[in-house]
């Protein structure tokens, strides 16, 4: 059972620990250089600390002290989390090429995966119960190098990547209580008060940036807990719960890949047409768009939670839902403002709430 008085106490160590780390954290990076400079593709305007992430993975390691968890695969849970942090300082830093992030997030999987922390099998609609066999590393490889990933790709502005994390991480944990899945519940309390102490810190106008040091951490543990939780929960659409809840990362990630591809970029080099930069093109502020894909992620949250307890009739209407909500999400992703009469006619409504006010 979980003990309520625990879970709050490791709850306020985590935050408290995250917010008060910040400071000394903030210090190293200007010391040893890792600094975010200015740039085309950037929306800053002076030089900002990164390696925040640091003081998250600090946070959630004390609040984890604190609980002991007990699992089977902690160890490769623990050695994976250590080399994406390793991996994150350094780029944080040096600003690693592509190919050796990818390398190093491979590795963190493959200490999962040599553990035997796989994705077994998956339930799909309409096909039921499917054992993936040899199949397993594959997905669980793709599973996790994609989430995390899409997590540090998300995270270009202020608060965004901490505000999806711990929103996503709040509805696992409400499907984990449910489901008395214990240290699924331990990570994701920590977790989720380590991204607000750090957003106390992070959110606009940032006075640090996690770098990728915390947005590869966190798209490493947000990917581990789903394994532990989501994957292994046996109901009809347990692979598809996963992807409602971090829809807005995921799809954010797969159509700036089609993007890429259509247009015969790089796929693995940045631009700045995320979701978060096509508000902003659209004449949302800065502050607005980080609120605006915040509701997007709670509402994506809200119908995971729904999705996992309900029957095939109520599921279908929730699927069309999120279908309108995904229709939306590529508009915004489209490239040329005159193409996106949804998002117009929500900033004209924006504005013209602001007039009346």
């Amino acid at each position: 059972m979980v003990n309520l008085t625990e879970l709050v106490i490791a709850f306020l160590i985590s935050l408290l620990a995250t917010a008060l780390l910040v400071v000394p954290v903030k210090k190293l990076a200007v010391k040893i250089g890792a600094m975010d400079k200015p740039e085309a593709r950037k929306i800053h305007k002076v030089a900002i600390p990164r390696l925040g992430g640091l003081a998250i993975f600090l946070g959630t390691v004390l609040g984890l002290l604190y609980l002991q968890p007990v699992h089977r695969h902690m160890f490769e849970i623990g050695l994976g989390a250590i080399i994406v942090v390793i991996l994150g300082i350094l780029d944080d830093k040096f600003q690693l090429g592509p190919l050796y992030k990818l390398i190093g997030q491979i590795s963190a999987a493959g200490v999962l995966i040599y553990g035997g922390l796989i994705i077994e099998r998956i339930n799909v609609p309409l096909f039921g119960l499917v054992e993936l066999g040899n199949w397993s590393f594959i997905v669980t490889l793709l599973w996790i190098v994609g989430i995390t990933n899409a997590i540090n790709l998300i995270d270009g502005l202020d608060g965004l990547a901490s505000g999806v994390s711990a929103i996503a991480l709040i509805s696992v944990l409400i499907m984990a209580l449910g489901d008395y899945r214990v240290v699924v519940v331990y990570f994701c309390v920590v977790l989720i008060a380590s991204n607000i102490g750090f957003l106390y810190h992070n959110f606009y106008p940032a006075k640090i940036y996690m770098g990728d040091t915390g947005s590869m951490f966190l798209g490493y543990s947000v990917a581990v807990i789903s394994l532990l939780g989501l994957f292994k929960n046996v109901t009809l659409f347990s692979f598809i719960i996963p992807v409602i809840v971090l829809a807005v990362p995921i799809f954010d990630t797969l159509f700036a890949i089609v993007r890429r591809l259509y247009n015969h970029e790089n796929i693995m080099l940045p631009d700045k047409k995320h979701i978060h930069y096509q508000l902003l093109a659209s004449g949302f502020s800065h502050r607005a768009t980080v609120l605006i894909i915040y509701g997007f992620s709670a509402v994506f949250g809200i119908l995971g939670i729904m999705f996992s307890n309900a029957s095939l009739t109520f599921s279908l209407v929730i699927s069309f839902i999120i279908l309108l909500l995904l229709t939306l999400i590529a508009e915004i992703g489209a490239v040329e403002k005159r193409k996106k009469p949804l998002i117009n006619s929500m900033h004209k409504l924006v504005k013209r709430t602001n007039d009346r006010g």
